[in-house]
Protein backbone atom coordinates (compact mmCIF):
# COMPACT_ATOMS: atom_id res chain seq x y z
CA UNK A 1 0.00 0.00 0.00
CA UNK A 2 1.39 3.35 -0.94
CA UNK A 3 1.38 5.95 1.92
CA UNK A 4 -0.42 9.14 0.85
CA UNK A 5 2.45 11.34 2.68
CA UNK A 6 5.34 11.59 -0.14
CA UNK A 7 7.16 14.36 -1.82
CA UNK A 8 4.33 15.63 -3.34
CA UNK A 9 2.32 15.61 -0.40
CA UNK A 10 4.81 17.68 1.74
CA UNK A 11 5.45 20.04 -0.91
CA UNK A 12 2.08 20.84 -1.74
CA UNK A 13 2.35 22.49 2.04
CA UNK A 14 5.39 23.94 1.30
CA UNK A 15 3.52 25.89 -1.20
CA UNK A 16 0.65 26.71 1.03
CA UNK A 17 3.36 28.28 3.40
CA UNK A 18 4.63 30.41 0.33
CA UNK A 19 1.05 31.38 -0.60
CA UNK A 20 0.89 32.66 3.11
CA UNK A 21 4.07 34.56 2.26
CA UNK A 22 2.63 36.17 -1.08
CA UNK A 23 -0.51 37.49 0.82
CA UNK A 24 1.65 39.13 2.96
CA UNK A 25 3.88 40.54 0.16
CA UNK A 26 6.83 38.91 0.86
CA UNK A 27 8.63 37.01 -1.82
CA UNK A 28 6.51 33.75 -1.96
CA UNK A 29 9.18 31.12 -0.31
CA UNK A 30 7.52 28.42 1.87
CA UNK A 31 9.12 25.56 3.62
CA UNK A 32 7.84 22.46 6.49
CA UNK A 33 10.02 20.32 8.01
CA UNK A 34 8.78 16.54 8.34
CA UNK A 35 10.02 13.85 10.95
CA UNK A 36 8.16 10.14 10.24
CA UNK A 37 5.76 11.29 8.05
CA UNK A 38 4.67 14.18 10.24
CA UNK A 39 5.44 18.13 9.91
CA UNK A 40 6.91 19.49 12.77
CA UNK A 41 8.22 22.96 12.07
CA UNK A 42 6.27 25.68 9.51
CA UNK A 43 7.91 28.96 7.62
CA UNK A 44 7.50 31.31 5.00
CA UNK A 45 10.00 34.33 4.17
CA UNK A 46 9.31 36.75 7.23
CA UNK A 47 12.39 39.43 5.69
CA UNK A 48 9.99 42.61 4.89
CA UNK A 49 7.74 41.80 8.18
CA UNK A 50 10.84 41.43 10.27
CA UNK A 51 12.89 43.39 8.62
CA UNK A 52 15.59 40.95 8.85
CA UNK A 53 17.32 39.87 6.39
CA UNK A 54 18.30 36.32 7.46
CA UNK A 55 14.27 35.61 8.15
CA UNK A 56 14.15 33.07 5.11
CA UNK A 57 11.62 30.34 5.39
CA UNK A 58 14.06 27.66 5.83
CA UNK A 59 15.83 30.38 8.90
CA UNK A 60 11.92 30.17 10.17
CA UNK A 61 11.39 26.37 9.91
CA UNK A 62 15.29 25.10 10.94
CA UNK A 63 14.53 27.33 14.85
CA UNK A 64 10.74 26.21 14.49
CA UNK A 65 11.94 22.23 14.19
CA UNK A 66 14.47 22.51 17.32
CA UNK A 67 12.32 24.31 19.50
CA UNK A 68 9.87 21.21 18.61
CA UNK A 69 12.47 18.37 19.25
CA UNK A 70 14.23 20.41 22.21
CA UNK A 71 17.60 20.57 20.32
CA UNK A 72 19.85 22.08 17.60
CA UNK A 73 20.11 18.92 15.12
CA UNK A 74 17.68 17.77 12.58
CA UNK A 75 18.87 14.08 12.08
CA UNK A 76 15.76 11.80 10.47
CA UNK A 77 13.81 15.31 9.24
CA UNK A 78 13.34 16.33 5.58
CA UNK A 79 13.15 20.11 4.69
CA UNK A 80 10.40 20.60 1.78
CA UNK A 81 11.41 24.25 0.74
CA UNK A 82 9.70 25.42 -2.57
CA UNK A 83 12.75 27.26 -3.80
CA UNK A 84 16.48 25.77 -3.50
CA UNK A 85 18.39 27.01 -0.27
CA UNK A 86 20.40 29.81 -0.78
CA UNK A 87 23.87 29.96 0.51
CA UNK A 88 22.61 31.04 4.12
CA UNK A 89 20.21 28.51 4.32
CA UNK A 90 21.94 26.06 2.89
CA UNK A 91 25.43 26.93 5.90
CA UNK A 92 22.60 26.83 8.65
CA UNK A 93 20.99 23.23 6.89
CA UNK A 94 24.72 22.37 7.52
CA UNK A 95 25.01 23.28 10.74
CA UNK A 96 21.40 21.23 11.61
CA UNK A 97 22.60 17.89 10.33
CA UNK A 98 19.64 17.98 8.26
CA UNK A 99 18.99 14.47 6.68
CA UNK A 100 16.65 15.50 3.39
CA UNK A 101 16.44 18.52 1.25
CA UNK A 102 13.90 18.15 -1.17
CA UNK A 103 13.45 21.73 -3.10
CA UNK A 104 10.65 23.02 -5.60
CA UNK A 105 12.33 25.08 -8.17
CA UNK A 106 15.86 25.66 -9.15
CA UNK A 107 17.39 29.08 -7.96
CA UNK A 108 20.27 28.93 -10.98
CA UNK A 109 21.42 32.53 -9.58
CA UNK A 110 21.57 32.29 -5.70
CA UNK A 111 21.07 28.58 -5.25
CA UNK A 112 23.26 26.49 -3.25
CA UNK A 113 24.12 24.01 -6.22
CA UNK A 114 25.86 26.53 -8.42
CA UNK A 115 27.34 28.40 -5.75
CA UNK A 116 28.78 25.01 -4.51
CA UNK A 117 27.59 25.47 -0.84
CA UNK A 118 28.61 22.08 1.25
CA UNK A 119 25.77 20.34 2.63
CA UNK A 120 26.73 17.93 5.44
CA UNK A 121 28.11 14.52 4.22
CA UNK A 122 24.86 12.64 5.36
CA UNK A 123 22.67 15.22 3.78
CA UNK A 124 20.78 13.71 0.61
CA UNK A 125 19.18 16.91 -1.70
CA UNK A 126 16.51 16.84 -4.40
CA UNK A 127 14.68 18.90 -6.43
CA UNK A 128 12.26 19.27 -8.89
CA UNK A 129 9.33 18.34 -6.59
CA UNK A 130 6.51 20.63 -8.00
CA UNK A 131 8.72 23.14 -9.67
CA UNK A 132 6.60 24.50 -12.26
CA UNK A 133 4.03 25.29 -9.31
CA UNK A 134 6.45 27.05 -7.10
CA UNK A 135 8.41 28.82 -10.17
CA UNK A 136 4.87 30.02 -11.24
CA UNK A 137 3.80 31.33 -8.06
CA UNK A 138 7.10 33.24 -8.00
CA UNK A 139 6.63 34.67 -11.46
CA UNK A 140 3.32 36.10 -10.34
CA UNK A 141 4.89 37.55 -7.25
CA UNK A 142 7.04 39.54 -9.32
CA UNK A 143 5.20 40.92 -12.28
CA UNK A 144 2.44 42.04 -9.94
CA UNK A 145 5.13 44.11 -7.92
CA UNK A 146 6.63 45.26 -11.28
CA UNK A 147 3.41 46.87 -11.97
CA UNK A 148 2.58 48.23 -9.13
CA UNK A 149 5.88 50.09 -9.01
Amino acid sequence: MQSPFDDTYFMKRALQEAEAAFEKGEIPIGAVIVIDNRIIARGHNLTETLTDVTAHAEMQAITAAANFLGGKYLQNCTLYVTLEPCQMCAGALYWSQISNIVYGARDTERGCINLETKLHPKTNIKGGVLADEASDLLKRFFIEKRNLN
